[in-house]
């Protein structure tokens, strides 16, 4: 749905529910992208669904609600306003509640425009999928392996307006490819996901799986412990993911945060730098927030010191903030609050294979898997190793190794870093793509081998 339609639709529900509330906000999304699957070395499925997603917020009486609907059509939209007029008599009031933002008092109209549709990902279909898949197919074919694995492409938008008259629209495309290659003891994986064409090459990814499980054939058993361990920019992601939220204000202000009463502090070592910035050429994304407020770049961590947290209008409204927030709110109501969709954790000049000829004896962990939190307050965490986990003996890989169970504390890792890599855009499992470097850490902790 271009700009002039989703407008054309937000307009339409604002005007049906003109006079009914204290103040109504429209959120669109919508998305036509295709998943082409592929299984046990061929095709298995090609999906091309396209999908609308109407959500409304009314407010009333110091009371809101939320309610959504996938049915925009005329029908549609009065059941939603009709049933938010009577679902919102039996909220509780809220006494912080903020109104709507009026389009004078917050307008993106300043906002740096962030052009991340790219034409040849849009016009991608289903004849070009199926013939990256061929490729990563024959990959796999030639080095005796079994591949799967998904290609994924198509847009996505969103769009926000409400009854005081601010609206804003981001639309933009959406290319993603992932692999699993799978030999009788081993397997390899690589995964890529980025608005632009250029930054995802399936015969590349194809490729770097296949090395993976090449290499990792016939691993071995080692003995759990305390190891130097390289964490590939993917691991690295997933393992940051579980710690997002802890930069959150509201995180903060209900006493949950594992940075609780540390900001101004030492929390890193001094070699850790993290911003948000949806701004910044390798993300995606819109450039506003759920509630149609400008996302701010902000500096959270800084040589390991946290300096700010990301903030919606609501906690920077309890906080005592002037200023309306960082432009990071979720859809209200939340629990949650805010939350950094663009987190960059910035890197160093080290190679992944300089990390690996200084270390002596340690472990190369391709990607992490299956991680659960332990202890919220200390940000311990446990899970596996998966798809290629490597022995390091005198600065080089020397075989293969059973997948092995760790737990770790976020909070120790991230001082215990090492060495860091060029930063790059990632994708993983547990969390959403961002930037992040390759690391090597100090005495991250393997507490059992796995029966894989």
């Amino acid at each position: 749905m271009n700009e002039k339609s989703a407008k054309k639709l937000i307009d339409t529900v604002l005007d049906v529910s003109a006079g009914r509330f204290d103040g109504v906000e429209v959120a669109l999304a919508g998305s036509d992208v295709a998943t082409s699957r592929f299984a046990e070395s061929q095709m298995t499925q090609n999906q091309a669904p396209e999908s609308h997603r109407l959500s409304v917020r009314v407010l009333k009486d110091g009371r809101q609600i939320r309610l959504e609907t996938s049915d925009t059509g005329p029908a549609g939209i009065k059941a939603v306003l009709d049933n938010a007029l009577e679902a919102v008599k039996y909220s509780e009031p809220d006494p912080d509640l903020l109104s709507m933002i009026s389009k004078e008092s917050f307008s993106s109209a300043s906002t740096p425009r962030t052009d991340r549709l790219d034409s040849r990902v849009k016009k991608l279909g289903g004849h070009e999928r199926a013939a990256h898949i061929g490729n990563i197919i024959e990959l796999g074919d030639a080095a005796g392996l079994t591949s799967a694995g998904v290609v994924a492409s198509g847009t996505k938008f969103e769009a926000v307006g409400n009854s005081e008259g601010l609206f804003d629209y981001h639309q933009e495309s959406h290319l993603e490819c992932s692999v699993t290659m799978v030999g009788p003891d081993s397997s390899g994986w690589a995964k890529s996901q980025s608005p632009r064409q250029e930054d995802v090459d399936p015969r590349a990814l194809g490729a770097s799986a296949v090395a993976k499980a090449k290499a990792a054939a016939s691993p071995r058993d080692i003995e759990p412990g305390r190891y130097a361990a390289i964490l590939e920019h993917s691991a690295v992601l997933d393992l940051l993911s579980f710690l997002l939220w802890d930069f959150a204000a509201t995180s903060h202000r209900d006493r949950q945060s594992c940075l609780l009463n540390k900001v101004g502090e030492q929390v890193f070592g001094e070699n850790i730098n993290i911003v948000d910035d949806v701004y910044h050429p390798l993300q995606a994304g819109s450039p506003f927030d759920a509630e149609g407020l400008s996302r701010q770049r902000i500096n959270l961590v800084e040589r390991g010191r946290l300096v700010d947290l990301v903030y919606g209008r609501r906690s920077a409204r309890l906080a005592g903030r002037q200023d309306g927030g960082t432009g990071h709110s979720l859809p209200e109501p939340s629990i949650m609050g805010e939350y950094p969709m663009n987190p960059i954790m910035a890197g160093g000049d080290h190679s992944l294979e300089e990390m690996i000829a200084s270390t002596n004896n340690g472990i190369l962990l391709s990607r992490v898997w299956y991680v659960r939190t332990v202890d919220p307050a200390r940000k311990i965490l446990t899970g596996m190793t998966r798809d290629g986990t490597f022995k390091i003996e005198g600065g080089r890989i020397v075989h293969g190794v059973k997948n092995l169970r760790f737990n770790i504390s976020l909070l120790e890792l991230f001082n215990r870093v090492e060495m860091l890599s060029k930063s790059m855009r990632a994708a993983g499992e547990e969390g959403f793509p961002a930037v992040v470097p390759a690391i090597k850490v100090s005495e991250f902790n393997f507490t059992e081998v796995t029966r894989f």
